[in-house]
């Protein structure tokens, strides 16, 4: 959050001014995030400019406003260095008018700025006057191309800094594709603050001269997450050592950048060592080819092959004699009937309806052109080796990943509350499915993640059984629904210490906005697989290893030692045998711009073209449509340059706003009543949190980084979960009569007495605002029904909520082996249970109280079929699992509108008794 403040560290209060009598100005730092409170504070300079050329002096009114619009400046004093424009040299001059009391000059300043626009928003084309003046020779459209800034880091003076910006000025031309400022800062801290706070940078450019050190006010959350970034060996360094570390840091904090490199001398002994940092080396006088390569860099990432070649297709002229009517607009452009479907949705819609492959589109499922690049160039943009697109959801894209890994009979560990999407799977693959429960959240009837600690022992129970060669993957959600995420790069690395190839599936449907931000990315499948691979190649790494290992396992037969000891470890594998093969699933569509169905197979797969290529291939081929939808494909496209191009700002306001909201909630008198916004301390058990924070990103950036560093679990800031027991109507009720029905706003989630709200790439402040508002009228309309409604203590809306039912057991006949002590199987074959379901009178129905009656007399009932509440779209039953009370209890209270897989009229499906005992 924007702590833009730094208060007094005196324990008593300060004094006042003697002679104005005013309370001391407090110090105000250079904040973590600014794209609001810069946005608000040229909001205000405008009005109060305004309100002041309209006269008054003197009044308290008068001089009250002159106070708030010098504490505007003193902020802005703080930030717009790392803005191209208006800049600190504007922020001088408005002081100077304000000082004057000249407040006609000061509007008249204000009028003729641009200020770089909050994410999300359009840039406007600058038009004060300086060195940064359009060319003339550009023609007026240049204000509708996009535009961007560029970091030049170098320690020269302003008049130095002013005759380079004309400099690259100087370069522009009619023909350019995009419009650039320079931004100039001195400093390797400000070089990172820069990256930090401004969104609109999309290119560095390093020289020799930049000090280390910021002279800026930096404020002590921003300061605190600078200390994670900036060595203390960097003094020392040569300058060489300074360039490659400042470039590894702005690789970290945001990837998709190009860097540039101006060197003064030896160029070109430079030039071949550090092609991996930097996309280009310069010298100073080369200043076209250095705008040029600018404008280069930017272009392949706002590269589209496929959304460009379907517009190019749709205007081209074309007879189709093959499917689709619809084509081209043929059956619905002439129809008296319905031709309302292309006044709705355009014409370019229906010009873009095509099952061609040729003309310069592609086949999806055998990809040469335009595809290949757009997947290709999504790759490159989330970090994977390869990316497949999917049109059909991240439902297909489980399948297509598990179908291509699984065989029939290898061991699956698979969290049991995971999207319903891996258990049809695994009926598909014929997998022995080895269920792990996640930690239940039972006052809030939903569940968290599966401990680490419970992966472990899952599999040192395999290896100790002889088993371990038999299990082939472990599936997992990162982030759940409810947004907890998992630390995925030490699972992955303690998984790989005691099952070297393990396969790994992370489910990222919620997280595919994650890649864009430095600290959330930490904790996405395909920057965690890239840091371990990276690890693996570090000799001490190996060390490490080796060290490690002679404590862990006998020093003469080489047998492992004592499994409660590798409990307690932090394993390191052997990198000389580990393999790092690891899946992620993202549904683009949920947390990024996409179409419905718009979703992304990320893969970083040491072994794939040895041993999944082709598997993956035939899977692809099973589960994807041979008319995909050339729209979804195009969205997928943009998506991926959206990323690129403006995730990190997008994404920044999208946690920031959740904050604002969850901050409103907690301070509001009145909704704080009725509402509280559910903190990592409620949703993560202390044993899985080093950090202390409630809210780290309300503490700050430096305490989120801190939290992602070090908790085994943390919270998307992005998700929250409004508990709202004091109200005493159940979260269905909340979400569709109270949000939906009478204020228009949707929410996905709820359970007993919560609602999930999400803030997405898409939220605007206005929507908080009025997110904001509603909760105020509904907690308005309580106090007015009260005393009719009773306030209800923290706890259930209707009664207290039964614990969560973990996953019980698969029954005996599906299970590979039968109970036998210490050799017990946790896996079952949920595929021969679901097609026994198939064979008649292998199935009945029973209500539930008759299943209950039947547990109470000793019975073994066994579901025969799904039974999945949605949302959120994980099952209570699976085929083949043994019913128990607790389900039933569970399902009794269930306010979910929508459950798959059970009739209210009939009840459970079961299997006979009779089908159970035959062989």
């Amino acid at each position: 959050m924007e702590n833009v403040t730094t208060l007094p560290q005196q324990s008593t209060l300060p004094k006042r001014n003697p002679v104005t009598n005013e309370p001391p100005k407090r110090e105000i730092g250079t904040p973590s995030s600014a794209w609001r409170s810069r946005a608000d504070a040229w909001e205000f300079l405008g009005y109060a400019f305004k309100q002041l050329t309209k006269g008054g002096s003197g009044t308290s009114s008068h001089s009250g406003l002159q106070g708030q619009a010098v504490q505007a400046l003193r902020l802005l004093q703080t930030i717009e260095l790392y803005w191209a424009a208006p800049g600190l040299a504007a922020v001088a001059s408005l002081r100077a008018c304000l000082d004057s009391g000249d407040y006609d000059a000061g509007m008249e300043m204000i009028l003729g700025m641009s200020v770089s626009p909050p994410p999300g928003q359009a840039g406007v084309e600058r038009a004060a006057s300086g060195a940064q003046d359009e060319d003339p020779r550009e023609p007026q459209p240049a204000k509708d191309r996009p535009k961007f800034e560029v970091l030049f880091v170098d320690d020269i003076s302003e008049h130095e800094a002013d005759a380079l910006k004309a400099e690259m000025l100087g370069q522009r031309r009619p023909s350019d594709a995009f419009t650039y400022e320079l931004i100039v800062v001195p400093s390797y801290e400000d070089a990172l603050v820069a990256l930090v706070l401004n969104p609109s940078i999309q290119a560095c450019i390093l020289r020799p001269g930049f000090t280390i050190g910021s002279g800026q006010p930096l404020g002590r959350d921003l300061r605190k997450y600078l200390c994670g970034l900036v060595g203390s060996g960097l003094a020392g360094m040569p300058p060489l050592g300074r360039f490659l570390s400042l470039a590894e840091r702005i690789s970290e904090l945001r990837p998709e950048l190009d860097v540039y490199l101006v060197a003064g001398v030896s160029m070109e002994g430079l030039a071949g060592s550090l092609t991996k940092r930097f996309r280009r080396i310069f010298r100073r006088q080369d200043n076209l080819d250095l705008h040029l390569s600018l404008l280069s860099g930017v272009a392949e990432r706002y590269r589209t092959p496929f959304f460009t070649a379907l517009q190019e297709y749709s205007r081209r002229p074309a007879s189709v004699f093959h499917a689709l009517p619809i084509s081209r607009g043929g059956s619905v452009g002439t129809s008296p009937w319905i031709r309302d479907m292309a006044d709705f949705y355009g014409l370019n819609l229906l010009l873009a309806e095509t099952s061609a492959t040729s003309g310069g589109l592609d086949s999806l499922l055998d990809p040469h052109g335009s595809i290949k690049e757009a997947q290709d160039l999504a790759a490159r943009a989330f970090g994977a080796q390869k990316t497949f697109f999917v049109t059909n959801g991240t439902s297909t894209a489980n399948k297509i990943v598990h179908q291509s890994i699984l065989a029939p009979g290898d061991v699956v560990l698979v969290d049991r509350n995971c999207h319903k999407s891996h258990h049809y799977a695994f009926v598909l693959a014929g997998a022995q499915v080895s269920y792990l429960d996640a930690y239940p959240l039972d006052k809030y009837a939903f569940y968290g993640a599966v401990p680490l600690a419970s992966i472990k022992a899952r599999l040192l129970a395999y290896r100790r059984a002889g088993r371990l060669d038999e299990v082939k993957m472990i599936t997992l959600t990162n982030c759940t629904f409810d947004g907890i995420v998992y630390d995925v790069e030490r699972v992955m690395e303690e998984c790989l210490a005691i099952k070297p190839d393990l396969v790994f599936l992370w489910d990222e449907a919620w997280f595919a906005f994650a890649r864009s931000h430095p600290v959330y990315r930490r904790r996405t499948a395909m920057a965690a697989a890239r840091k371990l691979d990276a690890a693996f190649s570090d000799p001490g790494y190996a060390a490490r290893h080796a060290e490690q290992a002679a404590s862990l396992r006998d020093a003469v037969t080489g047998e492992p030692a004592d499994d409660g000891l590798w409990m307690k470890t932090r394993l390191i594998p052997d990198p000389a045998k580990a393999r790092l093969r690891v899946y992620a699933t993202q549904s683009t569509h949920k947390t990024l711009t996409s179409l419905r169905q718009g979703s992304m197979i990320h893969v970083f797969d040491q072994d794939f073209s040895e041993h999944n290529q082709e598997s993956f291939r035939e899977a692809y081929m099973t589960h994807t449509s041979t008319s995909p939808n050339y729209q979804i494909l195009a969205s997928l496209d943009i998506g991926r340059r959206q990323v690129e191009l403006e995730g990190f700002g997008l994404v920044q306001k999208q946690a920031d706003l959740a904050t604002i909201l969850a901050q409103a909630v907690a301070r509001h008198p009145l909704l704080k009543k009725y509402f509280r916004v559910l903190t990592s301390r409620d949703l993560i058990a202390e044993p899985y949190r080093e950090t202390g924070s409630a809210m780290p990103l309300r503490d700050g950036l430096a305490a989120l980084a801190d939290a992602w560093r070090h908790d085994e679990f943390v919270v998307d800031p992005s998700r929250l979960t409004l508990d709202i027991s004091r109200t005493g109507i159940d979260g269905d009720t909340f979400r569709h009569r109270y949000l939906a029905d009478k204020h228009g706003i949707q929410v996905n989630k709820t359970s007993r007495n919560t609602v999930l709200f999400m803030t997405n790439i898409g939220t605007s402040r206005s929507a908080v605002a009025y997110l904001i508002e509603v909760l105020v009228k509904l907690a308005e309309s309580f106090e007015e029904e009260r005393p009719a409604r009773k306030t209800v203590d923290a706890g259930a809306p209707r009664g207290a909520t039964p614990p969560l039912p973990d996953f019980s057991r698969f029954a005996d006949r599906f299970r590979r082996d039968p109970p036998s002590g210490e050799s017990q199987s946790p896996d079952g074959d949920i595929r021969a249970a679901y097609f026994e379901s198939y064979k008649d009178g292998s199935t009945t129905y029973l209500s539930a109280i008759d299943v209950t009656d039947r547990i109470a007399a000793g019975e073994e009932v066994v579901s025969a079929g799904f039974v999945t509440p949605y949302p959120p779209g994980f099952p209570i039953l699976v085929p083949g699992q043994v019913i128990t009370g607790q389900a039933l209890e569970f399902m009794a209270v269930l306010d979910t509108r929508e459950v798959h897989g059970f009739d209210p009229q009939r009840g459970f499906r079961v299997f006979t008794g009779k089908e159970i005992d035959k062989e």
